[in-house]
């Protein structure tokens, strides 16, 4: 069953906040910090306000989009990210303090979800254009892989 948006949206927030700096991952290399940096350049990346090289194709921005935004599982552990945004490679925005980069990241997800917006999505580097529902979608599924990483 989906959730209405604000119920997605404050669950998100909730488990944001229940992040702490030494939360053990689950599995890939970022460490709770890198992993809140990613998912603040993730979003700005979808604002228009970072970007990545476009890695879209026929069967990205179709077969794959569909079964990333409307199958109904959580997405697979291992997939690589962008290089421009993967902390672990030392790419993306630098983490500075635990408790602002959290903070940075609740204040963009605020950002993202807000309406009216003050910003045109920006097309994915692999699904190409999307509609407002499928970046709301993307934004919660791409925050709930994440947050499971660590437990979340």
């Amino acid at each position: 069953m989906k959730k209405a948006f604000p119920e997605s949206k404050a669950e998100i927030v909730e488990r944001v906040r229940g992040l702490v700096p030494n939360a053990a991952r689950k599995w890939g290399k970022m460490t709770a910090q890198q992993m809140a940096c990613h998912l603040t350049d993730s979003y700005l990346l979808a604002m228009g306000e970072r970007t990545a090289s476009s890695k879209s194709n026929f069967f990205s921005k179709t077969v794959m989009k569909f079964g990333a935004l409307h199958v109904p599982m959580q997405w697979p552990k291992g997939v690589p990210t962008m290089p421009e945004l993967d902390q672990a490679a030392g790419a993306g925005t630098p983490p500075a303090v635990f408790e602002t980069d959290k903070g940075e990241l609740l204040r963009i997800i605020d950002r993202f979800t807000a309406m009216p917006r003050e910003f045109r999505f920006a097309p994915h580097p692999m699904f190409a254009e999307m509609s407002e529902w499928e970046w709301m979608r993307w934004g919660y599924l791409h925050a709930d892989h994440h947050l499971r990483q660590f437990g979340l």
